[in-house]
Formats: C-alpha cells, sequence, structure tokens
C-alpha cells in the first residue's frame, strides 16, 4: 500500500538548486548599462539635438556607476566606432549579427559578456532560443546602428555625470514573436520547469516577456538599473526603425533544438508518442438510457436460463402427475416414523458388527472413502468414550508444546515488510535505486488551513498577516524540540536535507523571508509572500534560506490554477535524511525526534491552532508503522467482548430447552467454556509452530484469527453436541458418541478439510501479510479440528457423564439428587427443540411447494447475474484510512492531502548501464539538448508530460546529463573552466575566484586566467569523448550552482549518478527526476504506475536500453496491477481443492458438482456486495473471498451430506435433510458466526469494519440464504440419488418401489 502520500508534494528538484540563478536574464538585458537606482531627471535639452541615423550610437562608454558598483552607461549619441581586431573578433564570437563599427567599448563588451554567461547554461540546449537572445542584447549593446532603434528618454546625474536613467527600445513584433516561440518550450531541467519561468518569470507572450525584462529593479536586486520600454511602433517623422535582425526559429536545421525543447519542429511533428490504449467500455443505448454490453448480455442469458428452467419445471411436473398417485402408498411403507425408527434402529447395531465392509452399514451403500471414515469414526468413538482422560491429556500435551514456540514469538511491522513480496518487481527496483543511488528522504508535514465558510461552504484564504506570524510561532516550536537518543539531545538541524551543507530544505511560505520572523516586517509582509508567489525564481529576496526558488505550490494548498494568494492551507514539509534500514536501527535517531515531533504537535501546536480558528493536520515518517502498533491494542476489549459473547452463546445453544428444577444440570455452561478454551489453544498453537520456526506474526493475526478460528470451531462444536443428543437415550453412551461422529464425522471432515485447503492456497498470494495470515490460520483451522475431534469429543464424555450421574454444571463436585421426573427432564437430550420443529414443519414444507422452487431459482440466480455485473465495478486498492485506528490523527491528514495538495509524488526514471563511450548511442539516446536523437529517452519524457491525463506524467525530467552537456560546452564559458595547471577552476562569483565578504566580484582576481575547459574542435560532434566524461563528471557533480553557472551539479545530481565503477565506461545507474501528476484516488495509483510501466517498457524496447520508472508509491500499489488475476487463480484453485475434496470423499461427482456450483455462486454473490459497499479489491480482501470458500462449505456440506443418506424422492430427502440438520446449520453454523460477527462492527479500527465485518456478515447471510433455501430446492430438483438402501430380505418390495421412483 503506498502509505507515502503525504510526499506528494515536495520537490526534491526545487531543494537541491541553489540558485542565484536570481533573474539572469535581467542583468543580461541592460548589460552595456547597468546602475544603481538614482533620481531620474528629464532630460529635455539634450534631447533635442538627438541623431538617429545609421553608424550613430544612442549611448556610448560609461559615465558612472550604481552605488553598488555597476557601471552606468553615457546617454550620449555619437558615431560608431571601429573596434581592433581582438576586439572585433571577441564581439564575432558573440554577436555574430555585428560587424565593422560598433557602439560599445572593451569593457562594455567584457561585461556584456560575463552578464550573458548567466543565461546560456540556461538556454543552451536549444541554440535558436540562445542566438535569438543574444542577438536581442548584443544589438543593444554593440550594434552600430543603434540610434535607429533606441532613444534615451531620461538621464540620471551621478556625481554630477549625466547616465541613463531610462529609454525606448523598437523592435518588430515579428522578432519578439519568434524570439519568444524559440524559447517558450526550453525546458530548465534542474527545476523541472521551463526556462521561461526563469528568464521571463512565466511570461505567455513576447509582450509580457518585455514588460519582465524592461522592469526597473531596486538597488542591490538583479535587474535593470532603469525602465526599458519595449515597443514596436514609431513614427516616420522620428527617422527610427525598429531592429529587426534575423529570428531563428527553433526548427531551423541550423540550430535545430531537440523535440523536448521545440515541440513544433518539423522533425519532431510526427514524433509524438502514442497515447496510452484507453478501455472503452462497450455500451448500448436504449434511448436515454445507456447499459453496458456486459449487463445487457447478461440479462438476455438469464432471461433464456429462466425460460428453459420453466418450461422445464412444467413438463417435469406433468410427467409426475402419474407418480404422485402412488405417494400415500409409499408414504405408509417408506416414510415418516416409520423410516425413521428403522432407520435408528439400525444405527443403534452396528456397534457390535465391526467385521461387515466398510462401504456397507445397515442400508447405506456408501462411498469407499466414506465408508472408510465412518468406520473409523465409529471405532474411535467408542475408544474415545472409554477413554476420555487419555485422550484428553495426549491432544492437549501435544498443542501445548507446540505453543512452546512462543518463546520466539516477534510480530512484523514494517510495512515494506507486510505488503510487499520478495519476488515484487517493484520491490526489487526499490533495492536497486536504494543502493545505487540514495533512499529516498524521510518526510514530516504540517497542514495548516482555513475552516470552510458554513453559508458558502468556501475556505477563506490563509495567507493573512495573522496566520503567518502563526506560521512562524509553530516554526519556532519545531526548531525548539530536543530528543533524547543515546543519551544524546537530537535537534532538527542534525537530521534535515541540507542539499548545500547549510540550511535544512524546509519547504515553507516562511522560506520567503529566509525562515526568519524579523524579516517578515522588513520585506513587506503579506505583501511580499504575494509577490514571490509569482516571482519565486526571478527575485532575490524570495530565495529561500537554503538559496534554492521556493516553488509556492509545494508550501500552499486549495488554490486554483496559479492563484497563489486564494490558498487556503499552508504546508510546511521537512524532508530528513534516510538511510538504508536493514536493522532498524540506522534511523533510529530521526525515529526519535518523529516522535518528539508529533507529541509536541498534539500537546501544544494543536491547541494553538484550534483557539486560531484553524484546523491542523500532520505526520511523521514513522506514523503509520506507530499508529499501526497502536491499532494493535485498540481492539483487545472487542475481541475480548468477542470471546465472552461467543461463549455465552455457546454455552446457551449446547444446553437443553430450560428447565427451572434441573437447568443446573442440563445446561452447558463448562462445556462452552472448555470449547473456547480448545479454540484458543489451537491459534497459540499455529502461532507458536510458525514462531519457532522463525516466521514472525502480524497484527492482523494476532486480531483476527482467534474469531476466525472461533467463528469456525464453533460450529463443529454444535453440530458434535447436537448430534449426540439426537441420539435414542436407550442406547448407553458409548453407542450414542459413536453414532453421532459417525452421522457428522464425514460431513465435519469434508467441511475442515476444505476450510484448510481453502485458507492454504491464501498462502500463495505475494504480499507477505496476507500469505503469512493464511499460513497461520490453515495451521490453526486444522489444530482446531484436531481437537475437536479429539479433546472436545472427550470433554462431550465428561460432561454428559456429569449430567447423567446428577452433577451441577460449572461445579461438578456438587452432586444433586433428583426425582426420576426430573432426572429425565435433565437428561431428556431427545426432545426436538422448537428450531427442529420450525425446519420440519414449516420451512421444508414452504420449499417444497412447486411455485416456490421456481421463485428461489429465479431469484438466486438473478442476484447471481446482477453480482457478475457488479464485479466489474469493484476497483483495486486500499485506502489508506481504513487501516487506521478511526480515531488516529492521520485520517484527519489523509483527508487534507487529498483535498489541499496541488503536486504529485516525485517520478524517476532510472536507467541501468549506460555506456557513455564515444562507440556508444547511448548519450544521444537518452539526452534532450540538441543534437540528441528526436525519439530520446529525455525527449519522450517531455513529450508524455504535454499529456499528462493518460501519462500522468506532470513535468519534463530534470536531467543530469543534458545539464553535464551544457555544462562542458564552450557555450557555457563560465561553467567547466580550468586554472592553466589543468585543475578545475570554479565560476567567477565562487571561491577562491570571488569570496562572499567581498560584494561585488573583481573580475582580474585568482581566477582570470581560468580558461574553458574545451574548445569545439576538442568535442567530436559536440559530444564529450569518453576520456573528457570519464574526468569532468566527477567535476560537474561536486561543482556548485551560482548565478555565474546555473547548472552546477552539486545538491541538485549529488545522488543522481552512482560513480561506483564509472571509470569503465558504463555507469550502472543514474535517474532522472520528474512528476506525477496530482494522486487522490487509489486508481489514480495504479493507474499512474501502469502507465509509467507501459512508458518504460516501451523506451526501453525502442532505445535497446534497460530503463524503469520508481516512486516511493509503486512498491505498495504493485500488487493492483494484477489484483484480479490473482483473485481469480486464488479463487479457482480453492474451489478446485473443494471439489476435489468432496469428489474423494463422497465419490459422487453429481453431489460434488452441486457443491462447486453453490460455491462458486455463495463468492459471486460475496463479490457484488463488495461492489455495493464499494469494498476494494486488495490481498486483504483477496483473502477473505478465498476463505470464505472455506467458510460456505459448512452451509453446503451437512445438507447435502444427510441429503445423500436419506430415502424416498428427491423431495422427501430434501425435507429429511432439512429436517435433521437444518436446525443444527442454523443455530450452530450461522448464528454462532453471526454473533461473532456482529461484534466486529464496534471495532475502532475501520480495516475491521469494512473487511471483516461487512465481508463476514455478508458471507453469513448468503451462505445462510444458500445452504438453507437454494440449496435445498436444487438437491429436491436435480439431487444425486440417495445411498440409503433398504435390504431385500426385510424390505425388498420397498426397495424396488424405491428403486422405480430414481
Amino acid at each position: 500500500m503506498e502509505l507515502r502520500r503525504r510526499k506528494l508534494h515536495f520537490r526534491r528538484s526545487a531543494a537541491f538548486m541553489a540558485v542565484s540563478l536570481f533573474q539572469v536574464i535581467f542583468s543580461v538585458s541592460i548589460v552595456s548599462a547597468e546602475s544603481t537606482n538614482s533620481r531620474s531627471l528629464l532630460a529635455t535639452s539634450s534631447s533635442s539635438g538627438k541623431i538617429h541615423a545609421g553608424e550613430y550610437c544612442a549611448m556610448y562608454d560609461i559615465c558612472g556607476k550604481r552605488s553598488d558598483g555597476r557601471v552606468l552607461n553615457c546617454p550620449y549619441g555619437s558615431p560608431s566606432v571601429k573596434p581592433d581586431d581582438l576586439l572585433s573578433s571577441k564581439i564575432q564570437s558573440l554577436c555574430p549579427t555585428i560587424s565593422g563599427n560598433v557602439c560599445c567599448t572593451e569593457f562594455q563588451f567584457e561585461t556584456l559578456r560575463s552578464q550573458v554567461q548567466q543565461a546560456v547554461p540556461i538556454l543552451v540546449s536549444c541554440p535558436a532560443c540562445l542566438r535569438n537572445f543574444l542577438n536581442l542584447f548584443c544589438e543593444l549593446t554593440c550594434s552600430p546602428n543603434q540610434s535607429q532603434f533606441i532613444n534615451v528618454t531620461s538621464v540620471s546625474k551621478v556625481n554630477n555625470n549625466l547616465t541613463v536613467g531610462g529609454i525606448d527600445y523598437y523592435i518588430t513584433d515579428a522578432f519578439g514573436e519568434e524570439l519568444y516561440n524559440s524559447c517558450k518550450d526550453v525546458k530548465f531541467g534542474t527545476m523541472n520547469t521551463r526556462a521561461m519561468d526563469f528568464v521571463g518569470a512565466g511570461a505567455k507572450n513576447f509582450k509580457e516577456w518585455f514588460a519582465f525584462i524592461g522592469r526597473e529593479a531596486e538597488p542591490g536586486v538583479p535587474g535593470s538599473p532603469y525602465a526599458i520600454n519595449f515597443r514596436s511602433s514609431i513614427s516616420e517623422s522620428s527617422g527610427m526603425k525598429p531592429m529587426n535582425v534575423s529570428a531563428y526559429s527553433c526548427g531551423d536545421t541550423s540550430l535545430g533544438c531537440s523535440c523536448g525543447d521545440c515541440p513544433s519542429s518539423p522533425t519532431c511533428s510526427g514524433s509524438a508518442p502514442p497515447s496510452p490504449h484507453k478501455k472503452h467500455s462497450c455500451t448500448i443505448k436504449m434511448g436515454s438510457l445507456k447499459v453496458k454490453c456486459i449487463e445487457f448480455s447478461l440479462a438476455i442469458l438469464y432471461g433464456i436460463v429462466v425460460l428453459i428452467f420453466f418450461g422445464w419445471s412444467l413438463f417435469h411436473k406433468r410427467k409426475r402427475l402419474p407418480a404422485s398417485r402412488m405417494k400415500p402408498l409409499l408414504n405408509v411403507t417408506e416414510g415418516g416414523e416409520d423410516h425413521s425408527f428403522n432407520k435408528q434402529k439400525s444405527e443403534s447395531q452396528p456397534i457390535q458388527m465391526h467385521g461387515e465392509a466398510p462401504r456397507v452399514m445397515q442400508g447405506l451403500q456408501l462411498s469407499l472413502v466414506q465408508g472408510y471414515i465412518s468406520s473409523f469414526y465409529r471405532r474411535y468413538g467408542t475408544w474415545v468414550a472409554r477413554n476420555p482422560t487419555r485422550v484428553l491429556c495426549s491432544s492437549l500435551a501435544i498443542v501445548l508444546l507446540l505453543c512452546l514456540g512462543l518463546i520466539r514469538f516477534k510480530v512484523e511491522t514494517r510495512p515494506e515488510k507486510l505488503w510487499v513480496g520478495h519476488g515484487s518487481k517493484a520491490g526489487a527496483e526499490k533495492r536497486f535505486f536504494d543502493s545505487h543511488l540514495a533512499p529516498f528522504y524521510r518526510i514530516e508535514q504540517l497542514i495548516l488551513a482555513t475552516i470552510p465558510d458554513t453559508k458558502n461552504g468556501k475556505a477563506p484564504s490563509i495567507v493573512t498577516e495573522e496566520n503567518i506570524r502563526l506560521l512562524f510561532e509553530i516554526q519556532k516550536k519545531v526548531d525548539g524540540i530536543r530528543a533524547n537518543y543515546s543519551g544524546k539531545m537530537v535537534s532538527l538541524t542534525d537530521i534535515c536535507l541540507k542539499p548545500l551543507g547549510k540550511d535544512c530544505a524546509t519547504q515553507s511560505v516562511l522560506q520567503y523571508f529566509k525562515m526568519d520572523p524579523d524579516n517578515f516586517d522588513s520585506y513587506g509582509g503579506v505583501d511580499h509572500a504575494v509577490y514571490c508567489f509569482q516571482h519565486y525564481t526571478s527575485t532575490a529576496t524570495c530565495m529561500s534560506a537554503f538559496q534554492a526558488p521556493l516553488d509556492p505550490s509545494t508550501a500552499l494548498g486549495s488554490f486554483s490554477g496559479n492563484n497563489y494568494s486564494e490558498a487556503s492551507a499552508f504546508v510546511a514539509t521537512y524532508p530528513v535524511n534516510n538511510k538504508n534500514d536493514e536493522t532498524g536501527n540506522e534511523n533510529a535517531a530521526a525515529v526519535a525526534w518523529e516522535k518528539a515531533f508529533i507529541q509536541l504537535i498534539m500537546e501544544e501546536v494543536v491547541p494553538m491552532v484550534q483557539s486560531r480558528n484553524l484546523t491542523l493536520s500532520f505526520s511523521s515518517e514513522n506514523s503509520i508503522q506507530e499508529e499501526l502498533k497502536r491499532e494493535s491494542t485498540a481492539d483487545v476489549v472487542t475481541i475480548l467482548i468477542s470471546y465472552i459473547v461467543m461463549f455465552i452463546y455457546i454455552s446457551i445453544t449446547l444446553g437443553d430447552a430450560p428447565h427451572l428444577s434441573s437447568f443446573y444440570i442440563s445446561s452447558k455452561v463448562l462445556l462452552g467454556f472448555s470449547g473456547v478454551v480448545v479454540v484458543m489453544l489451537s491459534v497459540l498453537g499455529s502461532v507458536g509452530f510458525f514462531s519457532a520456526i522463525g516466521v514472525k506474526s502480524t497484527l492482523i493475526i494476532m486480531e483476527v484469527i482467534p474469531f476466525l478460528v472461533l467463528a469456525v470451531g464453533v460450529d463443529n462444536m454444535c453440530i458434535l453436541v447436537h448430534a449426540v443428543k439426537r441420539q435414542p437415550l436407550e442406547l448407553p453412551l458409548e453407542g450414542r458418541i459413536s453414532n453421532a461422529l459417525v452421522e457428522v464425522g464425514p460431513s465435519i471432515t469434508l467441511a475442515s478439510l476444505s476450510e484448510v485447503l481453502a485458507f492454504a492456497v491464501g498462502s500463495f498470494i505475494p504480499m507477505p501479510a496476507c500469505r503469512v495470515f493464511s499460513m497461520f490460520a490453515a495451521l490453526a483451522v486444522l489444530l482446531d479440528f484436531l481437537l475437536q475431534v479429539t479433546a472436545f469429543v472427550a470433554l462431550i464424555v465428561f460432561d454428559f457423564l456429569r449430567a447423567e450421574d446428577h452433577r451441577v454444571d460449572c461445579f461438578p463436585c456438587i452432586k444433586i439428587p433428583l426425582s426420576s421426573s426430573e432426572s429425565d427432564k435433565g437428561t431428556g437430550q431427545g426432545e426436538p427443540g422448537l428450531l427442529t420443529r420450525y425446519m420440519k414443519e414449516v420451512h421444508a414444507p414452504i420449499l417444497d411447494l412447486w411455485g416456490v422452487k421456481i421463485a428461489v431459482v429465479a431469484i438466486f440466480v438473478a442476484f447471481a447475474f446482477a453480482s457478475i455485473a457488479l464485479c466489474t465495478r469493484i476497483e483495486p486498492g486500499l485506502e489508506q484510512k481504513v487501516v487506521l485506528p478511526r480515531d488516529s490523527y492521520l485520517q484527519g491528514y489523509f483527508n487534507n492531502v487529498s483535498e489541499h495538495l496541488r503536486i504529485g509524488p516525485p517520478l524517476y526514471f532510472v536507467v541501468k548501464n549506460y555506456n557513455y563511450s564515444s562507440k556508444s548511442r547511448n548519450t544521444n539516446q537518452l539526452c534532450s539538448i540538441s543534437k540528441c536523437d528526436s525519439s530520446s529517452l529525455l525527449n519522450e519524457i517531455a513529450k508524455a508530460s504535454s499529456s499528462p491525463e493518460s501519462s500522468y506524467i506532470a513535468k519534463p525530467a530534470a536531467s543530469w546529463l543534458d545539464d553535464f552537456l551544457v555544462w562542458m560546452s564552450p557555450e557555457a564559458f563560465g561553467c567547466c573552466r580550468k586554472f592553466t595547471n589543468g585543475s578545475y577552476c570554479p565560476p567567477d562569483d565562487q571561491p577562491p575566484c570571488c569570496s562572499p565578504d567581498e560584494g561585488v566580484c573583481d573580475l582580474g582576481g585568482v581566477c582570470k586566467d581560468c580558461t574553458t575547459c574545451f574548445r569545439h574542435s576538442d568535442l567530436q560532434d559536440d559530444r564529450p569523448t569518453t576520456e573528457q566524461f570519464r574526468e569532468k563528471l566527477p567535476w560537474f557533480l561536486n561543482s556548485l550552482p551560482s548565478a555565474d553557472c546555473a547548472k552546477g551539479g552539486h545538491g541538485a545530481y549529488t545522488t543522481s549518478v552512482d560513480l561506483n565503477g564509472y571509470e569503465s565506461g558504463i555507469i550502472q545507474a543514474s535517474e532522472f527526476r520528474t512528476f506525477h501528476t496530482p494522486l487522490n484516488k487509489q486508481s489514480d495509483f495504479v493507474s499512474s504506475m501502469r502507465a509509467a510501466r507501459d512508458f518504460s517498457s516501451r523506451v526501453s524496447a525502442s532505445l535497446e536500453i534497460d530503463v524503469f520508472p520508481y516512486a516511493m508509491f509503486y512498491i505498495f500499489f504493485e500488487q493492483y496491477l494484477d489484483i484480479w488475476r490473482t483473485a481469480l487463480i486464488n479463487l479457482a484453485i480453492a474451489l478446485g481443492a473443494v471439489f476435489i475434496v468432496c469428489l474423494v470423499i463422497t465419490c459422487s461427482l453429481w453431489s460434488s458438482a452441486i457443491i462447486l456450483g453453490v460455491l462458486a455462486m455463495i463468492v459471486v454473490d460475496l463479490m457484488g456486495v463488495m461492489a455495493i459497499l464499494n469494498i476494494q479489491l486488495n490481498a486483504v480482501s483477496v483473502v477473505n473471498l478465498v476463505m470464505s470458500i472455506g467458510i460456505a462449505v459448512e452451509f453446503c456440506v451437512h445438507i447435502t451430506h444427510a441429503f445423500t443418506v436419506s430415502s424416498g424422492d428427491r423431495g422427501q430427502r430434501a425435507k429429511e435433510a432439512l429436517s435433521t440438520m437444518g436446525a443444527s446449520v442454523f443455530s450452530g453454523i450461522t448464528l454462532t458466526k453471526l454473533v461473532g460477527v456482529i461484534v466486529l462492527r464496534f471495532a475502532k479500527s475501520e480495516v475491521f469494519v469494512v473487511y471483516y465485518f461487512q465481508m463476514y456478515l455478508a458471507l453469513v447471510l448468503i451462505g445462510f440464504l444458500h445452504g438453507l433455501v437454494f440449496l435445498p430446492v436444487i438437491l429436491s430438483l436435480f439431487g444425486p440419488p440417495s445411498r440409503y438402501k433398504l435390504t431385500e430380505k426385510q424390505e425388498g418390495q420397498a426397495s424396488s418401489s424405491s428403486s422405480q421412483l430414481h
């Protein structure tokens, strides 16, 4: 089960991005005219002499600096200047559209070059976009025709020098449109988003982009030092014309972009991924009503079946009319009291006839197996009655010996050990991911939300000053948590995830204030937070304390689109380091802190929040495991009450009709208590045996199996006692015990073996919790059966001896003398009870009516057909809320996760054995930048993200490979650099090139001689050689991202590549990170996993590279991919096993087929009820369905066995079967299970209520109706011939008559 849904919202990429990506484009936009904010003055005197002509500049050279040291251009027009050859070649390398004269000095150009290097790594993956982007600023800075499209509109005075204060930049709409189109889809993999979110604040068109670029920045904030007004229209009289250099399409073949960066490229238009196959349900429209094809087909089939049955019944009834006239005569000679007397008389004699053949028993011609079983039970019953003490002591000794294994009793509570099978593909993938890359981090989370308005049902916004200050108070308490672990005090900073080794990567809106409450007012309070919601990627003051942009969708909940200010919930997430924890102690420090965290929230924070009329839900990584442990004790009282109620019911049921004068003699309280003890011993013996061989128990075993075995075991107890009480009192106790075992022993054996086999079939289910449960249950039921026919039979002997000796129940040492009449009342076991009389005089005669038979068959078959149609509506899954106690704090948490979170769980595509050598094509088959294959893995992921409704992939993948190739490229000249000695040289804004305390870095420092790692001539078709790849990959993974090079891999990709053994040219494991879409329902989780696996399989086959998807919840939801197949196979095996057992014991294909058919109908009907009650299909419900076959056998075999050994026609035998066994089935099977099941309704755990109360209650009711209504009707119509044969010597004529009827 994905019990990890609380991880859905956290964006690991954001946590790893140590940004310095600050609005790189804004610095670039005015690279030739950086200045501080100063008072702008309208320079009307200078504007009157402006010249707008070719080869003329609008601004040239540097005339001042802002307070932050940034240079400002001079606003004076002058002719363009011819540069020297060296400067000309430098300008040509960056700005190929500019040749000849220029309007920039060397210092201006170097400033331009140093600034655009911040944007190059972001856009270089699409050469067309990068070229258009560079042209925009090259023309602004150095174009010789600058004055034709630049107009200085205002100036400012700095140190008595006039500097540029504002400009109009005229650009054609065509250029702006093409520039935007070429860049709008370019990916910025590090952040799993589009580059436009960083260089354009998510602009939707070129006008929005230009407006963002031209915005005047505050002092010390990256961006334009003055306003740039981008305009497209200009009067002809001005002598100006818009800048209109050639713009490149992203689909241009000479500067082609990858399909991931340019989906509209002609080369990509035909490569769209095939949409996943959608299952269209077949429907038939009848007027305004739509009916599924399967429902329509079943309705037609049902009509045909009913017509055939109705026609057969009419024909059969007419055929039987002549024979019916013989009925009175036959009833005189065969039926009623004469038959019963003869049968009882014959059964009283064989005690002394052990030498007879086992297949023939006083007129009963049994099968070979049944004969041997009956013979065994006859001899065994006599021996037990003579040696009850020996049987009781020996059987108990064996069970107590098994109980010694409880010394090694252990309980497994780890979810991954309970719900993930050893052969699980997802489990193997998780182990591979954890061992080669890194375990997924632990998550602690708070969701603070407003309460919806009672009038309109809409929750007010959470984004208020009061609520943010409250969040600061909560954060202060969380920071102050100190948990004791092995004598050491553990705080959040000791265990939290720190991408850059400094600050915790906490995901909270407080990050917009650097997690410091003192910044709240100084930054602008709520207005600053609202501003950061839209500009989190571009404004320095919006950057988090861990130097990464914080996506508001990870810290806010319940908003639509990008309307973050309407959010009604704050989401605070604390990612904590995780370790491979095979021993259970590796994360002990984190677990200790998590327990203290939950305690603090419950005791201090929740009351504080509720006093503000807000709600708070919370969770830690360890919460589910702790709540499951608590659940183990939550229902102890419920289980205890169930046992007490069952004990009271057994005591009443086993006793005789109450007579005040002899009640203390005839009651069976002590026998009932002993029966409950027998059940408990069988459970303990099963647990002890498996504990001895090292199999750990589970909470569900401790809670459910005692109830289950009790419900199953009590049935046989009642049947055994009732069978003894039905025997003639004139027989000695040995004879009554022997005859009772002969009468019900074969059917009890058949039912018990069927139950054991049905439960054992559950051990084939791969989920460990359910497999172990089935093993424990099968052995417990087997032990219970063995103890019933040994210890409990011996206890019956003792109890009947006590009653015959007039000893008081519960106090057998006390003997009460009774009169003969009272003695008869006290031991009058032969008197038929009220229920027995009802079955014989009311129930059986009603079912014998032809109209009733037709109605019963029609109704039961109709419900079976309806259930088949309903089965298609059962959804796979297991809601996390169901497995937790009803009063668990996680109930509210899971509700809020579904309601508030707007981001899905992380999804990783893991590549095994990536060959990066020059001889392999793997690099181009994986990457998504220029010159990569259009069908590469990352391009396919990007395409899939464009149709998230079917692929469940929300974003393009963050690609370490793309960023590495860009980082190495000569265009990203600020990234991969080396000193003259060949060692790694960091970007200019990082130590040792620049000290953090210096503020503005000196371009002439220790790194002035650093050069790019490679020239284009050093690469092979823009790809590194094997040696270059091998040498530079560790450089990249250790490189810190910064403003000068946002592509550094440290933090973002530290754990994305397994470097063990990579020197051989093969990277064993690497991952590409993206996100699923928000998943709210169990079916969403299953469908997203299926879609991801289908996608990976298709790509792997196409590229011949081993790729698999991985998400934390996969191991819990993998079972649901083929849960229907698992369910049907296990049900078929269980039904087949029961059929074989019936066939072997009865040697009657006819009887076995009828039992099989009724069992199948019971299971189908139970699944129909599951659909009606919205019970999901999962391992728990599959185990219940399989076990329901074993339990349902009891409703069938006793009636069928009684039918086969009765005499007369089918109708008479059906009535006799109901008369003899109907009461036992109802009171001993139906009511005992009903009493135990009803108690579970009051369990605190929802899983008990849904999967054990509702399902077992439905099973009991369905089994009762089929066993005592449908089955007798079917037997009366299609039952097998009787095995009761009258001997020729005594009743030859009757036998002949009887054979003619059959």
